[in-house]
């Protein structure tokens, strides 16, 4: 089944823009394509800055074993 597909304007870097022109007719690929994969990639990346809370958890309970340590590695 293919995903409908919505118009949308907006501006981008021309530089940034050439570059995937140019990277689109290397891969014979549409700019679309590139576009709907870099848009992709940002949200899945950014869904993954959330720690899960066991993650976090972890994260916690090594700062405060280990939290003098910490404070002079940062030194």
């Amino acid at each position: 089944m293919e995903k409908a597909h919505v118009k949308f304007a907006t501006q981008v870097d021309s530089e940034i823009l050439a570059a995937v022109k140019g990277l689109a007719k290397k891969e014979e690929r549409q700019i679309q394509a590139l576009i709907d994969e870099a848009l992709s990639d940002l949200l899945s990346k950014r869904k993954g800055m959330n720690a899960r809370p066991h993650v976090m958890a972890a994260y916690m309970q090594s700062h405060e074993t280990y939290a003098s340590v910490y404070e002079k590695l940062a030194k």
